[in-house]
């Protein structure tokens, strides 16, 4: 069973122990879901830092990469969108593979399953294995989500109490910038806290689990839901990407199979506070 890091900062790979401004960090593999682009609330520029910052040999996107839903209603592309798939792009011309499995803001793309591009490829559903042997079952995971097969009604009371949530979350966090306060999910934090979502949660988990135990697998990873973990339930691992709209979440792989879940908004603010602890750290010696 490969190593799992939680979310202990002292065992972040790219925390306050091991991060530096410049310092590109290598990794086997990296995951990305729910980035959300074209859609007001995605943090673009908080993704573009992780990009910059990692490399990796293959680079698997979970879904909902671009938002054609929320582009439909309103188009929104900002040049910052443009650099994300510029940088993707530039990753596999140096080498990087780069598989996408499509979600459902992204559905369009599923035409596509089974299409090379070069080192691109689209994918449905995919197995990874890590470097320890593991077989890893790859699906962004909204064919579980009985919200949306169930009902189109509770789908848009959903969607248009999800987008207000997020709206808050983006004010909030422009006072907090100003008054000099590192970004914080004020989504996310409300969500942990409503029984309903949770539960959602928790029945979405089980039925992806289960899932992957049906078709003999070790593990599964997706995205979909907004809420990164690394668990094991019912004797499969269990690894959720998180997104770049709430929480700005990536899962990695290191060399050795140990399997991480980057909380780039922290580390990101650990980068810029850096220097100014290391002048503090000179002077006192």
């Amino acid at each position: 069973m490969p190593t799992i890091l939680g979310s202990d900062p002292d065992k972040w790979g790219l925390s306050m122990k091991g991060v530096r401004m410049g310092v590109k960090h290598h990794f086997r593999t990296i995951w990305l879901s729910d980035v959300h682009l074209g859609y007001k609330g995605c943090k673009a520029e908080y993704l573009l830092d992780f990009l910059q910052a990692t490399h990796a040999e293959t680079i698997y996107l979970v879904g909902d990469i671009i938002d054609f839903w929320s582009m439909n209603k309103t188009m929104y592309w900002p040049q910052a969108h443009n650099e994300v798939i510029r940088l993707l792009l530039d990753k596999v011309k140096q080498g990087s593979r780069l598989i996408y499995v499509p979600g459902n803001h992204d559905e369009v793309i599923r035409e596509f399953d089974g299409v090379a591009f070069g080192r691109m490829r689209v994918c449905e559903e995919y197995i990874h294995h890590t470097a320890d042997g593991k077989r890893l079952l790859l699906l962004h995971g909204d064919k579980f989500d009985g919200v949306i097969k169930c009902s189109r009604l509770a789908e848009r009371l959903g969607n248009f109490g999800y987008d207000l949530l997020l709206y808050l979350n983006r004010q909030v966090n422009h006072f907090r910038r100003l008054a000099g306060f590192p970004y914080w999910s004020l989504a996310g934090y409300i969500k942990s806290r409503v029984k309903n979502a949770m539960r959602h949660v928790h029945n979405f988990e089980q039925a992806v689990t289960h899932d992957a135990r049906k078709q003999g697998v070790d593990g599964v990873v997706c995205g979909h839901i907004h809420h990164p973990a690394i668990n094991t339930i019912n004797g499969i691992l269990y690894f959720n990407t998180g997104d770049w709209v709430e929480n700005c979440t990536a899962l990695a792989e290191h060399a050795d199979g140990t399997m991480e879940l980057i909380h780039w908004s922290e580390v990101r603010q650990t980068m810029k506070l850096l220097p100014a602890l290391e002048a503090v750290v000179t002077k006192a010696a």
